[in-house]
């Protein structure tokens, strides 16, 4: 290889390799995550919404329309969380409409815990938030359920 072709090629990828890593901060490859299980009703579109949102996240979903309230069970998530699905990630259970952001945050901080519950369905959630809810965003809370039982505010949403 000759001088110039090499210095050029060690320029080229020394110019990319910043807005390379800028972008992977921003959105990690699907391979920098685990694979989240979803178990859910067929029939259920807030559910499809919901997973199509981890998807263009960067999450790999694999989904399983059986309905989830055998398996929120079999992981030891209490019924007082429920919601209309039930996932898998990283060890960790995620009930209901939890935002991305706090499930990244979950497998970032491993917490001592079940796992992340948005207990019902509240409209403007993810999965909540189509234009079939005319943008209303009612302020929800993301829980932290413990190992016991007893759960803790993770995070919150649209409130003042």
């Amino acid at each position: 290889m000759s001088t110039n072709r090499r210095r050029f090629l060690l320029a080229a990828t020394a110019l990319a390799l910043p807005g390379l890593a800028s972008a992977q901060a921003k959105n990690p490859s699907p391979t920098t995550l685990p694979v989240m299980q979803v178990w859910k009703d067929p029939n259920c579109g807030c559910c499809h919404d919901w997973v199509e949102r981890l998807q263009a996240e960067g999450f790999t979903v694999q989904v399983f329309d059986t309905g989830n309230t055998a398996m929120r069970q079999r992981l030891g998530l209490p019924m007082k969380y429920a919601s209309c699905h039930t996932a898998r990630i990283g060890g960790y259970v995620i009930e209901g409409h939890v935002n991305p952001r706090e499930i990244r945050r979950l497998l970032a901080e491993k917490p001592d815990a079940i796992g992340l519950a948005v207990p019902g369905m509240p409209v403007g959630s993810p999965g909540m938030d189509g234009e079939v809810y005319g943008n209303r965003r009612d302020p929800y809370d993301v829980l932290l359920v413990q190992r016991d039982g007893t759960a803790r505010v993770y995070a919150s949403y649209f409130k003042s």
